[in-house]
């Protein structure tokens, strides 16, 4: 006898519980990896490194529109990186006046154990699932969160319905995030 079919409002009760399980899950662990690196570097300090890394040296107000996060907010999450040699205070190299922030070659290789231990944990936890599986799963999250973060950036504007204005720009930073970095945050 067949499983009799889901209805579109139990699927999503389903999704949204997993989404719910997977986010606690992933904040037990705060997405940390194996090794002596495991657990070695918060969210927030993994992803302005990631992003400072890839992208280059930034001002505070570039960081913080690229992270889709306030300028106050990318301040005070940089503070500590700085005070810890992770991340150093530059000149621009066009505007010797402006400042802005890179990643040290200290922080450059914390970042590359945090990645390495990441990646690591990523191939244990997914360590039945086929490469076909794990390409699957790693294009529909990117897929989720691109939807979810235009989904915030409607609510930035106060308009309930999906945004249109800033679809490619939080696409783009979906895309930008899933690139090379399987595991993303």
């Amino acid at each position: 006898m067949s499983k009799p079919t889901e209805t579109s409002s139990e699927l999503l009760e389903r999704l949204q519980h997993q989404v719910a399980l997977f986010a606690r899950r992933a904040e037990q662990t705060r997405l940390g990896g194996v090794g002596k690196a495991r657990n070695s570097m918060d969210r927030a300090a993994y992803l302005l490194l990631n992003r400072l890394d890839r992208e280059g040296p930034m001002g505070v107000k570039a960081l913080a529109e690229a992270m889709g996060i306030d300028s106050s907010t990318v301040t005070r999450q940089v503070a500590p990186l700085v005070d810890t040699g992770l991340v150093k205070r530059t000149s621009h190299p066009d505007d010797g006046r402006a400042v802005v922030l890179a990643v040290s070659p200290r922080g450059r290789g914390r970042l590359d154990e945090v990645r390495d231990s990441r990646r690591r944990l990523m191939a244990q936890v997914t360590d039945g699932w086929t490469e076909g599986e794990r390409e699957v799963f790693t294009d529909l999250l990117v897929r989720f969160n691109i939807s979810l973060a235009d989904w915030h950036a409607g609510l930035g504007r106060g308009d309930d319905e999906a945004p249109g204005a800033t679809a490619g720009a939080s696409r783009a930073h979906g895309a930008y995030e899933s690139q090379g970095d399987p595991q993303g945050a």
